[in-house]
């Protein structure tokens, strides 16, 4: 294969070695051997005049750090905004992988009962690591600590005014919970709670003390780790 010195030097697909193509590959030796930008490349489908299909998903990675979480972040208008040669098309497919690749995470992951705070970190881990924005959840359990139900209560800014205690309650007792974990996301990769979030937590306990149905846990989520308020004694 021709090679030059210029970094600037783009290939079309139909110009590589058969070994060099992701889908002539992935037939070949499999789609494990691909690599991301392979993988999105095969997504894409085709690159714009002067850039080839691979060398537009190496240069989307690549915007990104080569981070997928990162990517999986971005919404359509701005991978169609960043990048020459993705429209519409391109961008909800990129989407809709990443999506799809949650959902398969979600049902892979999720443990049947909730033993420990890593079994309740693992029920909304995939839900709450790749978003932009901050969100408010409860899950419910019954007796056996099975889930019963997953509810956003609040999206955007956490604090005590936009998380309905309401809600909550009123939740909990309709769909006969008898305990409850609270989780909420840090897409800015804090890994411990700020005092809004104490002051939060410490309503909702109180609140939920009232009907008789604990709150067990507060599960805050950020990048690829978690923060428990029962691991730190704080619950």
């Amino acid at each position: 294969m021709d090679k030059t010195g210029d970094n600037n030097y783009t290939r079309a697909i139909k110009q590589l070695v058969a070994e060099d193509r992701p889908r002539e590959k992935a037939l070949a030796i499999g789609v494990e051997a691909l690599t991301p930008s392979e993988l999105l490349a095969i997504l894409i489908g085709s690159g714009t005049p002067g850039e080839s299909v691979v060398d537009l998903s190496q240069r989307m990675l690549q915007n990104y750090d080569g981070s997928l979480r990162r990517m999986a972040m971005a919404n359509v208008d701005e991978l169609k905004s960043q990048f020459k040669g993705v429209g519409d098309a391109k961008a909800i497919t990129i989407k809709a992988a990443f999506r799809l690749a949650k959902l398969f995470s979600e049902e892979c992951y999720e443990p049947e009962l909730i033993r420990s705070p890593e079994d309740a970190y693992n029920v909304m881990r995939f839900q709450l690591t790749s978003i932009p924005h901050e969100e408010f959840w409860v899950v419910y359990l019954n007796n056996a600590k099975r889930v019963i139900s997953k509810d956003c209560i609040a999206k955007g800014g956490i604090t005590s005014t936009t998380v309905d205690l309401r809600l909550i309650l009123k939740n909990a007792i309709v769909k006969g919970a008898t305990s409850m974990i609270l989780y909420h996301n840090h897409p800015s990769g804090t890994s411990h709670p700020s005092t809004s979030d104490d002051n939060l937590t410490k309503s909702i306990v109180n609140a939920a003390s009232t009907i008789n149905i604990p709150v067990i846990d507060h599960i805050i989520i950020y990048g690829n780790g978690f923060y428990s308020y029962l691991n730190e004694g704080k619950i």
